[in-house]
């Protein structure tokens, strides 16, 4: 059995709270268990949460979800690129899967709601990548 960590913005929690449900949804019809959920103020703040999970003997893999939605400016861009580099290194650095359910940049609310599958996704392959590396 997989064990995972779970990692929640808050931010766009419209979103994101249904993208968490997913996730521990999938993760229940795979058999798998979340040991720990740990919920951020938003995706940015996502990587130290995954590290400090994936730190963790009990956790084989972490799934982050949150949502990044477009303003007047291209901050939407630069949060999720800086996410999603800073998940990577998480990753690399400790050998443990951590999987990207950030929905964004560039998307509306209204987008970002019909994405809220991602969630499951990211749970889905969390626990693919646990299995196939363990």
């Amino acid at each position: 059995m997989v064990s995972l960590g779970l990692v929640v913005a808050r931010f766009n929690d419209s979103v994101t709270e249904p993208m968490a449900e997913a996730a521990r949804e999938a993760a229940t019809d795979r058999d798998a268990v979340i040991v720990d959920e740990v919920s951020v103020p938003g995706a940015y703040d996502s990587p130290l949460a995954a590290d400090r999970l994936a730190r963790r003997d009990d956790v084989d893999a972490v799934a982050v979800v949150g949502a990044i939605v477009t303003g007047d400016t291209d901050h939407d861009h630069v949060i999720a690129s800086a996410t999603a580099d800073k998940l990577t290194q998480v990753s690399l650095d400790r050998d443990t899967p951590v999987t990207f359910g950030v929905s964004g940049p560039g998307m509306s609310g209204a987008e970002a709601r019909e994405r809220i599958d991602k969630g499951a996704d990211a749970a889905e392959a969390a626990i693919d990548l646990a299995d196939e590396l363990d």
